[in-house]
């Protein structure tokens, strides 16, 4: 007798707010597996996610629902009766993300039908605004955080954050970032595309320009890396909110600094970079760092979130919202070729001990059948 794939006939939807990065990617890569395990899978956000990403592509009903980053009342009203719809018939509810659990929660509450289990993963830290507002916000995140039957943390210090936050049930499971494909271009070739010489170096970040990374700490870190000869030039790979700030800045200061945009070549630009850095004031488990670590290009980050414990000693790590230690820490890179080549082999010993995509995606197989009440093993 044939035995059946773990979720035959389940009913799965995966729910995710407005996202133009990791959480995107994240949901996409799952995909095939929950087909292959037998589910039907339902993908709900905004129409711009299917545009990015292609969950249909991949195997999955795309349904789209309103679901954006911030609190909008009316928005997020008609975002709980377009979600409350897009699930009737639903075996699981899985939302990615604080926004997606809010919307998600409050359509369950809603819904005549027999409660289904409600997955939630933390892929960042909510940054609470300042005055009543963040009492507003904790109480919010809070709240949702309890809704859920299950949360899954890409990082422990957001496992621990929901824990004190009430959760039934807490498991730290890192959100894994999908395998480059190799540099289709070399390094002489993204160096001329730039107008750099063979002697002046290469900083590259990747990552939405948005407050959360940081990049005001890097302007100024590489102000102090203007009188280096040659100076540096920090590419920025990412477009987003703050693009306008930041050019203002970089044009007023004159400093070595390009802004890229949105790029789809990022295993090109890790293999010509001298370093990568990541100067975010919070990450939970960071496409980028993972993403340089693979490819063996030196990473100096922030000590913030879930960094360290996902580099380990492969990479070098400075304070939040420090630009002397972030400048320090690149020139070190950049002075010294063995301690840059010691941080190569660090991270790539470091990226090995990973669990692979495909066996994140099999132990999220799991976890769904012992929500639905089927033991783990794959027997019917």
């Amino acid at each position: 007798m044939t035995e059946r794939a773990p979720l035959h006939g389940r009913r799965i939807v995966e729910v995710l707010a407005t996202s133009a990065g990791g959480v995107g990617t994240h949901v996409r890569s799952i995909l095939p597996t929950l087909a292959a395990a037998g589910a039907d899978v339902r993908v709900c956000g905004a129409p711009a996610t299917e545009e990015l990403f292609g969950f249909s592509a991949a195997g999955a009903e795309f349904h789209p629902v309103g679901i954006s980053n911030g609190l909008a009342p009316v928005a997020d009203t008609r975002a709980v009766l377009q979600l409350r719809a897009a699930v009737a018939g639903a075996d699981l509810v899985h939302a990615h993300g604080l926004r997606a659990g809010l919307v998600a929660a409050a359509a369950r509450r809603l819904s005549r039908e027999r409660p289904r289990p409600l997955v939630l993963t933390l892929h960042n830290a909510l940054l609470h605004q300042a005055g009543p507002l963040r009492r507003v916000l904790a109480a919010v995140e809070a709240a949702t955080i309890r809704s859920a039957d299950l949360v899954l943390a890409v990082s422990s210090d957001l496992a621990d954050n929901a824990r004190r936050a009430g959760a039934r049930d807490v498991r730290v499971a890192p959100a894994l970032a999908p395998p480059l494909a190799p540099a289709s271009r070399s390094r002489a070739e993204i160096r001329t595309e730039l107008g750099l010489d063979d002697a002046r170096p290469l900083v590259v970040a990747i990552g939405r320009l948005h407050p959360q990374k940081g990049y005001d700490v890097l302007l100024e870190a590489a102000g102090r890396w203007a009188g280096r000869q040659p100076p540096p030039l920090v590419a920025i790979a990412g477009n987003g909110p703050l693009e306008g700030e930041l050019t203002a800045r970089i044009t007023a200061e004159r400093l070595p600094v390009r802004l890229l945009g949105r790029r789809d070549d990022v295993a090109d630009l890790l293999a010509a970079a001298d370093v990568c850095v990541l100067p975010s004031r919070w990450e939970g488990s960071p496409f980028t760092a993972q993403e340089a670590l693979r490819a063996g290009t030196p990473l100096v980050a922030t000590r913030a979130g879930g960094i360290p414990e996902l580099v380990g000693a492969g990479a070098d790590l400075v304070p939040v919202g420090d630009p002397a230690a972030l400048a320090a820490a690149v020139a070190r890179v950049l002075d010294d070729p063995a301690h840059a080549a010691g941080l190569s082999e660090a991270g790539r010993h470091q990226a090995a001990t990973w669990p692979d995509e495909a066996g994140a995606a099999r132990r999220l197989v799991a976890v769904y059948r012992e929500l639905l009440g089927a033991p783990a093993d794959g027997s019917p």
